[in-house]
């Protein structure tokens, strides 16, 4: 019998929830959650289904930890986000990972749009909860943005809502997407040229401006590469 290390023991551990994370994004996404399975999770990723109940406890804590996940995954831009940051700086990059997400992750994306379309029976401590002191705190900081001058008054949670349902849209309506365009599949070009219009019209749209400093840096910075 091998003894793992301490060490050893917690590399393998987070290995197997990544695994299984990944086999259960796939599955539930396929089969939504009725139709899933703890037994095809497991072999999805390879696993017995003893070692996933382990880690996970059953398959609505599975489906529940992920979905949390998938949000913290998302938002991630803007946890640590303070009134002397740059807006500007702050909703490109927020844009410009939820977009990148989109295109790597899009059945997480649409996992989660089916449980909200279905009333999320399994979020709402969490929407009501977790979420929406995320959303509140966040909300506050672009407040005072808007009276420092450096975006309009905007409603901030609404704007939150916007940039989540515009980036998460190239996943959950893809097939809409791709008939109306005559595409078989969009490729990183066309999510750059799609983040960068989202960028544009969202900052825009909402009166964005640069702080003096980092408005500095960037045209500097332009001039250094000419």
């Amino acid at each position: 019998m091998t003894i793992l290390t301490p060490t050893e023991a917690t590399q393998t551990r987070q290995r197997n929830e990544q695994r299984i994370f990944e086999a259960a994004e796939c599955i539930f996404a396929s089969h939504g959650y009725r139709g899933a399975s703890v037994q095809a999770i497991a072999e999805e990723a390879g696993l017995p289904k003893s070692n996933v109940l382990y880690y996970v406890g059953s398959k609505r804590r599975l489906y529940v930890a992920l979905l949390e996940r998938m949000m913290a995954r998302w938002n991630a831009m803007l946890d640590d986000i303070s009134v002397e940051d740059d807006p500007a700086e702050v909703l490109e990059a927020f844009i410009h990972s939820k977009m990148e997400l989109t295109r790597t992750h899009p059945q997480g994306s649409r996992l989660f749009a089916a449980e909200i379309l279905q009333g999320a029976p399994f979020l709402q401590d969490y929407l009501r909860g977790e979420l929406r002191e995320w959303v509140q705190v966040r909300a506050e900081v672009f407040r005072q943005w808007a009276d420092q001058g450096l975006m309009d008054p905007v409603d901030p949670v609404w704007l939150i809502f916007l940039i989540w349902s515009s980036t998460q849209h190239y996943a959950d309506f893809e097939a809409q997407i791709l008939g109306i365009t005559d595409r078989e599949a969009l490729n990183e070009a066309d999510y750059g040229r799609i983040t960068a219009f989202l960028c544009r019209v969202i900052l825009q749209g909402c009166g964005v401006t640069r702080r003096p400093e980092a408005a500095l840096i960037e045209r500097e910075g332009v001039k250094a590469s000419r």
